[in-house]
């Protein structure tokens, strides 16, 4: 049977469904690309492989709204979220090269499901923020998303607790995660972990990433804001349990 990156046409097929679901679900919700996609194409594509694809597919989607986003971000709070990040995320993917696939597997689909627990339940923190606690932030994201490929889910909840206007919020979580995308990519090419066939699925699988946020956009109705978002609680739901080596 003819491999295509390494994979056969199931296998393939596969990464392709969840890169464009991730991407729809993106779309009209606003996140979960890395919580969609990591729990099913790992299995596939082991650990550092899954984050390779999901980094490259995934920097090319923000890219028209950087200049807005830059626009309106607190510039301070972004550079010492980048370099709490930068300080930990070599620190995770050391601890990702010392993982078993089977416990990367756990790891992302149980983070995934914390992540959707916290955003069902609403839980946030309402303390007083200073500076060291926004580097300390950024560091979790690190480590998170050098162990289990995930960074959003620390910056996501920190920011949405925050009394921030909205444009604010959605600006620090785009930039950061896009500059966590260029700085692990950075971090692997230094390791020899890039590969053609990485890279190049990563750059196949942007076609159908963008095509899902594009439908996932389409699909987006501001008054069933509700509905989608409970749609998209229970894809994450579906790909997080999918992704559990208990099925094998």
């Amino acid at each position: 049977m003819p491999e295509y990156f390494g994979q056969t046409p199931t296998g393939l097929a596969v990464i392709v469904f969840a890169a464009f679901i991730g991407g729809v679900v993106r779309g009209f919700s606003g996140f979960g690309t890395a919580l969609i996609f990591l729990p099913i194409a790992s299995p596939y594509l082991g650990p550092f492989g899954a984050i390779i694809a999901l980094t490259v597919m995934d920097i090319f989607g923000p890219i028209p709204n950087l200049r807005r986003a830059w626009a309106v971000v607190d510039k301070a709070d972004l550079v010492r979220l980048l370099f709490g990040c930068a300080l930990i995320l070599p620190v995770g993917l050391w601890l990702l090269t010392r993982t078993q696939p089977e416990v990367f597997r756990y790891l992302v689909s149980v983070i995934s499901l914390l992540m959707l627990a916290v955003l069902i339940f609403g839980l946030r923190y309402r303390g007083k923020v200073r500076r060291r606690m926004v580097v300390a932030i950024g560091g979790a994201a690190g480590l998170l998303g050098g162990v289990a490929g995930i960074p959003g889910p620390a910056v996501i909840m920190f920011y949405m607790s925050r009394p921030l206007p909205v444009t604010i919020i959605r600006a620090t979580i785009l930039l950061f995660l896009f500059a966590f995308d260029l700085l692990i990519l950075g971090y692997l090419s230094g390791m020899g972990r890039l590969s053609v066939a990485s890279v190049g699925l990563g750059l196949a699988l942007a076609m159908p990433n963008m095509a899902g946020n594009w439908l996932g956009g389409w699909m987006f109705r501001p008054e069933h804001e509700r509905l989608y978002r409970a749609a998209a609680y229970l894809v994450i739901a579906t790909a997080a349990l999918s992704g559990l080596p208990l099925w094998g």
